[in-house]
């Protein structure tokens, strides 16, 4: 009966050592199955990133141009002002000139008092 249940511990032991490797060898492929799900997320992660990044760029292009169309219509303004203002004190200076020259024709013809 002794050799008998050394069978049987050998057999044991063995069928425990067999299922260890078994279950070893099927952790190794989980791993290279979660390293290739790894890999899979990563690749669109980096696609949705690159799309994330152009959508950025989009917005901030439209922006810049945004804020070129803006100064572009201060610019426009800003030189029909300049026009209009030019004009104003273009009457004035020529109301100040007919004013000095009423002056002067006044003074010529008039006595000066002293």
């Amino acid at each position: 009966m002794g050799e008998s249940q050394s069978r049987y511990s050998i057999v044991e032991r063995l069928t425990t050592r067999k299922l260890e490797i078994m279950n070893g060898k099927s952790k190794l492929k989980q791993d290279v199955k979660e390293k290739e799900q790894n890999i899979a997320r990563l690749k669109k992660d980096l696609e949705n990133w690159k799309k994330d990044v152009e959508e950025d760029n989009k917005r901030e292009e439209r922006r810049q141009e945004l804020m070129i169309k803006r100064a572009e219509q201060e610019y426009k303004n800003s030189q029909d002002q300049l026009t209009d203002k030019e004009s104003v004190y273009d009457n004035q200076i020529s109301a100040i000139d007919e004013a000095l020259n009423s002056i002067e024709e006044i003074s010529k013809t008039s006595p000066t008092t002293q």
